[in-house]
């Protein structure tokens, strides 16, 4: 699978253990209980490969908007702020890895989903938060889902944009024609059931993502650069857009999940010098240069996407055709996540308590919907820099920050915060930062998203007596 938006594909077990939750709070049941003793992965993936995975699934429409966002950032407060923000989520990832791998030992279970860690955490935490297990895990799926519809509609743009500029210099039509010429074949690509019938399709995708990306750098290295003054500190105004872009770009808190389940030695995951900060650190590197080379090509100029920055001729059609059927490719991938958590967790229970016969026409149905929903979407608002902001901003805050902090308080409740309380302190920090990235960032987006269908004010022309 291609990209953050990449969700767990091992098949999860629940073990029924005669050991409650309650009989193993206190840890005097479940210490000896190592969930990766018990793990059983079909063809699990050493260090180098998971490595690869996770850097193969940071480089899509994320990196790609980096250039747009040091805009709004200004370099070098983009270029710091990177470094920040890109601790900042590599930190939440491992308090995520680490809470999921407590909520397994208090559950005596091998393998839990990011919902079901969210609720066995809280039912474990302070007695005020243990009734919220449940409705908690809901709000995950919620987050979820609507971050992985919002990837998808972030993708129509994306590919009817870029094909808009190819077909421009010959035919010029609008973005919304654009996006109709592409729906039938998302809706039919949607309804591939399977992952492994969409695994070839996925290994194309990540050729044509890693060409491309190079032919990006190489245009950015020896292009005509902008002569326009740089801007090194930025606005206030619009940091919080710089804020929801770098989240999206950074924050693959599926696919991190997805790779420590199916690792060989997952203990290495999460070690100091492991897969996750050896990963991380190379993407915060990746995303800087691009960010920062993009930015000094093209300046206040930066389109949503770098690729519609490039010059016209043959190898940059070439590039932004090849990006166009990557990420028309990823966007069944990604479908595939809100389908997989609405019909498993939701639908199909439902239709088989009520006793359904018509299952798999109710399965396409969903699909389709799905499908329409981000199309719908997508058309309304052909933003695609203002989505990433939107998206990141308001889902990744919550699911990358805010629930990885919570989880950890209630894993650690009552007596597990280190000298001081230091663990507490710093996970309601955590939290704090995560309430207000998300408030912050979605009202800055949505405020811009109002604004660019307003009518740009025009100078006044003189009077003349």
């Amino acid at each position: 699978m291609e990209e953050r938006g990449k969700s767990e594909t091992v098949c999860l077990q629940s073990v029924t253990q005669p050991d409650s939750l309650e009989a193993n709070k206190d840890g005097s049941n479940n210490e000896d209980y190592d969930p990766h003793l018990y793990r059983q992965v079909t063809a699990p993936t050493n260090n180098l490969e998971t490595l690869v995975h996770l850097l193969k699934c940071s480089l899509g429409t994320g990196i790609l908007a980096m250039p747009q966002a040091f805009a709004r950032a200004g370099l070098v407060t983009a270029i710091i702020s990177t470094v920040l923000v890109g601790a900042l989520v590599t930190h939440c990832l491992h308090v995520l890895v680490r809470s999921q791998y407590a909520a397994c030992k208090m559950r005596r279970v091998p393998l839990l989903t990011y919902p079901e860690s969210m609720s066995a955490s809280l039912s474990a935490g302070p007695s005020s938060l243990r009734g919220l297990g449940r409705p908690s895990a809901i709000t995950v799926d919620v987050f979820l889902v609507v971050y992985q519809l919002g990837i998808c509609c972030v993708y129509i743009v994306f590919i009817a944009d870029n094909i808009k500029k190819i077909v421009d210099p010959h035919y010029v039509m609008s973005i919304e024609i654009h996006m109709v010429i592409i729906l039938i074949p998302l809706l039919a690509f949607n309804l591939i059931p399977s992952l492994k019938l969409l695994a070839p399709f996925s290994a194309l995708a990540n050729v044509l993502t890693f060409i491309g990306l190079g032919i990006v750098v190489y245009y950015l290295l020896s292009g005509k650069k902008s002569n326009e003054p740089l801007d090194l500190w930025g606005s206030p105004a619009t940091f919080p857009l710089f804020f929801g872009t770098i989240l999206f770009a950074l924050t693959a808190v599926g696919v991190v999940i997805a790779l420590e389940n199916n690792m060989k030695t997952p203990k290495a995951f999460g070690s100091p010098c492991g897969v996750l900060n050896t990963g991380m650190s190379i993407i915060v590197v990746l995303y800087v240069a691009v960010g920062a080379l993009g930015y000094v090509y093209c300046v206040s100029e930066c389109s949503d996407s770098v690729t519609l920055d490039l010059p016209q001729g043959p190898l940059a059609t070439s590039v932004i055709s090849m990006f166009a059927i990557a990420i028309f490719i990823s966007y069944g991938l990604h479908c595939y996540v809100p389908v997989e958590v609405v019909w498993r967790g939701y639908l199909l229970p439902w239709l088989q308590r009520s006793g359904s016969q018509r299952l798999r026409l109710w399965e396409y149905a969903l699909r389709i919907s799905l499908c329409l929903i981000t199309f719908v979407l997508a058309i309304a608002i052909p933003r695609l820099g203002l989505f990433i902001s939107l998206f990141g901003a308001l889902c990744l805050s919550a699911l990358g920050i805010c629930f990885p902090a919570i989880m950890e308080i209630c894993v650690s409740f009552p007596d597990k915060f280190g000298p001081g309380r230091i663990r507490l302190i710093k996970d309601v920090l955590l939290f704090l930062i995560g309430i207000v990235g998300l408030v912050a960032g979605t009202y800055t987006a949505l405020l811009s998203i109002i604004r660019s269908f307003q009518p740009q004010p025009t100078e006044a022309q003189p009077l003349h007596a």
